[in-house]
């Protein structure tokens, strides 16, 4: 039995050679883990590995009540960090299939991407980036967290798609390039739905340009840069956007920034959450300076941070800073003594 079901894994690795491009990432020609492990049922590939690992971590779970654009959204089709990291990984599962890549490891690294992002989304991460004596920047905690925090023991290759998801960094695999654009694609489309339904801004205000070459309507804008980044890296060791397509995506972001990220009304309550983040962070940090060295206590500091959602923030805020009312009881006995004493 047990020869049979490692056949299962074997074959999905002989497979890979057979149907994926030369240039894909083969899950028998990973650099593998820090640690080598013995498991009983071989049916996974290393990579389909990494996804289930991160798909039942914590921190994973914990992004369902973390901001993406807009702070403790009133509305329940708002996005949240959650909702943003499936459709990273689906749209570059998309990409990744049409370019024979491997869609495991795209998807463990699109799944994995933000778990080191912090409570009330960049605006959280911008507030510890500011107090911390070396600076922020969710992708290296995204790391920390996989790497430290929850110790999953992940390939090589899926922790520097990690790493490198962020622009500017360079990725070491074609799978990494895949969530890369794939992360910028979905935020700008799904960013935009979003404010439309917050009525920041409507259909009309965005850039005729950028209108005109990608379309007003969601999907089909959406469609057409996954398209472009197909239809550029086809056959081709690198994932790149055509020049045109990558021109009006980089100016469809600037004016996202300039209209919706950076939008008074749109971050109305940015000031009392970035509040929340520096009152929690000095209050920790005095709280541990018993216990632990000055250098030690930022990291912890961060670490428990930058893992609270949104409303485990507040809630912490509110039990430190904000006194607790004594119970009410007084109304409540008297409408029952009212009661009882007319029976």
């Amino acid at each position: 039995m047990n020869t049979e079901i490692k056949s299962i894994k074997e074959q999905l690795e002989e497979r890979e050679y057979e149907l994926l491009s030369p240039f894909a990432t083969k899950c028998k020609d990973s650099k593998g883990r820090k640690r080598s492990r013995d498991e009983q049922f071989e049916i996974r590939t290393e990579f389909q590995r990494d996804r289930d690992k991160i798909l039942h971590s914590k921190s994973f779970r914990r992004l369902k009540h973390k901001t993406q654009v807009f702070l403790s959204p009133y509305n329940d089709h708002f996005r949240t960090r959650l909702t943003h990291t499936l459709e990273v990984s689906q749209i570059g599962r998309t990409m990744a299939r049409a370019l024979r890549l491997n869609e495991d490891l795209v998807e463990a690294i699109s799944l994995g991407h933000d778990l080191g992002h912090t409570a009330f989304g960049h605006c959280g991460e911008g507030t510890l980036d500011s107090l911390l004596p070396n600076g922020f920047h969710h992708n290296l905690q995204s790391v920390r967290v996989v790497e430290v925090l929850e110790d999953m023991n992940l390939c090589q290759e899926t922790i520097d798609g990690i790493l490198t998801h962020t622009w500017g960094y360079k990725p070491k695999t074609p799978e990494a390039q895949i969530v890369q654009y794939a992360d910028k694609i979905a935020y700008i489309n799904h960013d935009i739905e979003d404010s439309v339904r917050a009525g920041i801004i409507s259909e009309n205000d965005l850039p005729k340009d950028c209108v005109d070459y990608f379309s007003s309507n969601q999907s089909t804008r959406l469609g057409k840069m996954i398209t472009d980044v197909i239809n550029n890296s086809y056959e081709k060791p690198q994932v790149s956007m055509s020049e045109e397509g990558w021109f009006y995506v980089t100016k469809l972001r600037t004016w996202m920034f300039d209209n919706v990220y950076l939008d008074p009304v749109a971050k109305a309550e940015e000031k009392k959450a970035k509040n929340i983040i520096k009152s929690l962070y000095e209050y920790y940090t005095e709280m541990l300076a018993s216990y632990y060295s000055q250098e030690e206590i930022p990291q912890i500091v961060t670490d428990y941070i930058s893992g609270m959602t949104d409303q485990y923030a507040i809630r912490r805020y509110l039990d430190l800073f904000v006194p607790a009312p004594l119970a009410e009881h007084a109304n409540d006995d008297a409408l029952l003594k009212k009661a009882r004493s007319r029976q």
